[in-house]
């Protein structure tokens, strides 16, 4: 495909290319607007962690009658839970009400309570309690898997490629994990553990483009300091160009399923474990493939040009394509004036090495041997190593012929030796033998 002359093709030729990092400041101005909201969403709203993160009472039982969220929260409350949160699962069409930790005594009483408003069967009751110990291990051990996972990115890419692709990488798994966390923030989507567990695994997502980014980028600048054909930033660009098609080719592949599960299959089934981990994937892919087109290599080739070398590679090139351009337009804006002035010029040089006319009559060159031409006017050629002496002869005697011939009107023709060398008509037998 990529050596075809579809769109693929054209863009890993350099045909057509997408100017990428030449416009990173927009790309880093509609990241930053994402973040903030994002960081503000967090700050205000939090995230909603599930039971097993903050602990907590949670009874599920099935929908029965015209049963509704406020009535629920009423029996609750008055059978000692406190307040409660209520949601209905409507693929499963159930209800989940989660309450603070209580002890089993609370518990029992609370599923009593609701049994006996909304005519439930206990054997249909569900009843789970979580500590707030076991809910803050869980919470402490998804930080520090985080943590690891991104430590272990940076010291292989370190490694593998070089220090700054590290630190580009590492700024748009940020910018992916920021992102993602706040639109579970805005939406008030549970974060469970599922959902930490499908967050890691569009990290590596992510990060799976990013390198694969990198590795050509590192192809088409091997060698730049020493061809210095192109800028960094430009070699990374056709590199971006390069992956592009792939890119997009791969984030489909992986969302299309992803969008099924998380639109059909959490439709028609509800919230669960399903849902939980299909919605942090779709986010978490949609964001890293903007970042891994965007961010990363944008962020890469700023570090870059920072380099004393490539920064001097870069004036290089751009003196070297501004002389051209100005060598482009010094040729292309020559008036017609001017070109018909250099033609004039030229056309008249011959002419200014022509005999200028005598006080005994003009001599014009007119005709070329043309008919009629007596045979002594023929002419030998003259050679320019000849001395002073032989020339002043050859004057001397066309001074003489030009006499004779004054009372003749009509000028005698030049011959072609003549027009071109300028000398004057010698008569057979008076040139002298070269020295």
């Amino acid at each position: 495909m990529m050596a075809g002359g579809g769109i693929a093709g054209r863009l890993y030729r350099g045909d057509v290319s997408i100017n990428f990092v030449g416009r990173q400041r927009l790309w880093y101005a509609i990241s930053g607007v994402i973040v903030l909201v994002s960081a503000v969403a967090l700050w205000v709203r939090g995230l909603n962690f599930s039971l097993e993160f903050k602990g907590g009472s949670s009874f599920t039982f099935p929908a029965t009658g015209n049963v509704t969220q406020g009535a629920i929260s009423q029996q609750v409350t008055k059978a000692g839970g406190g307040d409660s949160s209520v949601q209905f699962i409507s693929g499963l069409h159930q209800w989940t009400v989660q309450t603070s930790t209580l002890t089993a005594q609370a518990s029992s009483k609370v599923a009593a309570a609701l049994e006996h408003a909304f005519g439930i069967a206990q054997s249909n009751m569900s009843i789970q309690v979580v500590g707030p110990t076991w809910g803050g291990q869980i919470t402490s051990k998804a930080v520090e898997a985080l943590i690891i996972f991104l430590i272990v990115i940076v010291i292989y890419l370190s490694i593998a490629f070089e220090w700054r692709m590290a630190v580009a990488a590492f700024i748009a798994l940020i910018h992916d994990i920021v992102i993602t966390t706040g639109v579970y923030a805005l939406t008030g989507f549970t974060v469970s553990p599922t959902s930490v567990i499908g967050l890691l695994t569009i990290l590596g997502y992510s990060l799976y483009d990013t390198v694969v980014v990198f590795d050509k980028v590192r192809e088409n600048t091997a060698g730049l300091l020493t061809t210095q054909k192109s800028t960094y930033s430009d070699a990374a660009n056709m590199a971006l160009n390069q992956t592009l098609v792939r890119s997009i080719n791969t984030s489909l592949t992986a969302l299309l399923p992803v969008a099924s599960i998380l639109f059909v299959g959490a439709g028609l089934l509800g919230a669960g474990t399903l849902k939980d981990l299909s919605l942090v994937l779709f986010v978490g892919m949609l964001s890293g493939t903007y970042s891994s087109i965007f961010i990363a290599t944008p962020v890469l080739a700023d570090l870059k040009e920072r380099q004393p070398e490539y920064r001097d590679l870069a004036a290089k090139v751009a003196r070297r394509v501004a002389g051209g351009r100005s060598a482009q337009r010094a040729g292309g804006t020559a008036s017609p004036a001017e070109s018909a002035s250099t033609g004039a010029a030229s056309a008249t040089a011959p002419a200014a090495k022509r005999p200028a006319p005598t006080a005994s009559g003009p001599v014009t060159a007119s005709v070329v041997n043309g008919p009629g031409e007596p045979d002594d006017l023929a002419a030998e050629p003259t050679e320019a190593e000849d001395s002073a002496e032989d020339q002043k002869t050859d004057d001397d005697v066309a001074v003489s012929a030009a006499a004779g011939r004054q009372s003749d009107s009509t000028p005698r023709a030049v011959t072609r030796q003549q027009r071109v060398t300028g000398g004057a008509q010698r008569r057979p037998g008076t040139r002298k033998k070269r020295r």
